[in-house]
């Protein structure tokens, strides 16, 4: 499973508010916050649906591995190449935004 470390790192990199994934992720704010908090027992459900919602916005969970390798992670999941956004030449006041 993942950590509540893991959630809250995550929620922080897409920039997505715990309101916004209990919703997202069909739950009530006070269960995303105990399963952030480590108080997840016998919601097994709820850390799924936390854990689909987050990879559906692009976060990968990393599992954790031996110490080398420094224990569970997260990061982004490549951009596509249909994602390429705005190459740096055709930057402008335009499109700034």
């Amino acid at each position: 499973m993942i950590t509540g470390a893991q959630i809250r790192g995550a929620r922080a990199m897409i920039g997505m508010s715990i309101e916004d994934l209990a919703s997202h992720a069909g739950l009530s704010v006070e269960t995303v916050q105990a399963l952030e908090n480590g108080e997840w027992a016998g919601e097994t459900r709820a850390m799924v649906e936390v854990r689909n919602t987050l990879e559906t916005h692009g976060v990968i969970f990393i599992a954790s591995g031996n110490q080398d390798e420094g224990g569970p992670g997260i990061r982004l999941r490549a951009r596509s190449l249909s994602d390429d956004g705005i190459r740096p030449e055709n930057l402008n006041a335009a499109n700034d935004d």
